[in-house]
């Protein structure tokens, strides 16, 4: 990748040409991505039933964590506004519009279905609710989203069991991966391997988060004992040169959410972040939002932060953008297709 900015403005340069790149998304959560507006329509609707502001402008302060476990506890007072299966469509039909409007071709949207289910929802009004919003998204908007149905960590190995139920025996058409989400600390990897076998064996990819509030061991334990594909995270590998040099032999991909980490205080500073020692020891590395506007962030953004501190001209970002598709669970044809838009994008923006 390139590391200079090209002549075209600066970063004001980079941040419009990041504004109309095609992109693909690897890390976002289904109730995290909701848009504030979509938050206050929910919180009013169940106004006086809930602690989350029904005042757009109110949800910013209300969306500042002051650590990882505040986060949690906040992410959870917003899944509790999601009771019926409407709730669930309107909020997955909104995120896909959101994602329109960055350029965003295809995303594969983290899901907690256990969230909803163990709520009240109905599970097959749950997987309906979403595959229609998923369909209707990708006539209206243009965007293919494809299902990762994560575990709940802090829920336990009930939440384990039930989301593989639902995963394998109740299913959706969109799903493609299994993942694993929630805190790390006091949340152990490998009591999940029996989950990700099952769903492994099912023809699942598995993509556990790791590494992001805990060291590089839970990162070990997520390929040895889970068969990780990609890595959620994995912010922390770098303390460890032979994890490093292992996910840069293998291949695997890591889901880099820097203003997530920042919000959560992962990190500091953002110049702090570990990005750019993981992209000179040569591993596969993808930008993305994680939890959105909870985290007053999008992709276009996270793109922004990435050029800024990788220090990218148009070149450079346009590749970061072909190795989300390279690292998705999209088959080739779907691939091609965007790698091709990328680089029409990249070869038009230099002719001007």
């Amino acid at each position: 990748m390139s590391r200079e900015f090209a002549g075209t403005g600066g970063p004001e340069g980079i941040q419009a040409f990041i504004a109309g790149l095609p992109k693909a998304e690897l890390h976002v959560h289904h109730v995290g991505s909701a848009s504030p507006r979509v938050v206050a329509e929910l919180a009013a609707r169940y106004e006086g039933r809930s602690q989350v502001p029904a005042d757009p402008e109110a949800l910013a302060e209300y969306f500042t964590f002051t650590d990882f476990a505040h986060f949690i506890q906040v992410y959870l007072s917003v899944v509790d506004l999601i009771r019926d299966a409407e709730d669930v469509r309107t909020l997955t039909y909104g995120v896909a519009q959101d994602m329109a409007r960055q350029q965003i071709r295809y995303a594969e949207l983290t899901v907690t279905p256990y969230s909803s289910v163990s709520r009240g929802i109905p599970d097959v009004a749950f997987m309906e609710a979403i595959e229609d919003a998923r369909k209707c998204a990708e006539r209206d908007f243009g965007v293919v989203l494809r299902w990762c149905f994560d575990i709940p960590g802090e829920a336990g190995l009930a939440s384990a069991e039930e989301t593989a139920r639902l995963a394998l025996e109740v299913g959706a058409e969109g799903l493609v991966s299994f993942g694993l989400g929630g805190p790390e600390i006091g949340v152990p990897r490998p009591q999940f391997k029996p989950y990700f076998d099952r769903a492994r064996a099912a023809g699942l990819h598995s993509v556990p988060h790791a590494g992001e509030s805990t060291g590089p061991q839970t990162v070990w334990d997520a390929i040895r004992e889970l068969g990780a594909e990609r890595i959620g995270h994995g912010t922390q590998s770098y303390q460890d040169p032979a994890l490093m040099d292992y996910l840069g032999e293998h291949r695997i991909p890591l889901e880099v959410c820097p203003t997530s980490n920042l919000a959560t205080r992962v990190v500091e500073r953002l110049e702090e972040h570990p990005i750019k020692r993981f992209v000179d020891a040569g591993l596969l590395v993808t930008v993305n939002s994680d939890d959105p506007p909870m985290f007053g962030t999008d992709l276009n953004t996270e793109y922004a932060v990435a050029a800024r501190l990788l220090e990218l001209d148009e070149a450079g970002v346009a590749a970061l953008a072909k190795n989300a598709v390279e690292a998705s669970f999209l088959d080739q044809s779907g691939k091609r297709r965007i790698a091709g838009e990328i680089d029409a994008y990249l070869a038009g923006w230099v002719r001007r």
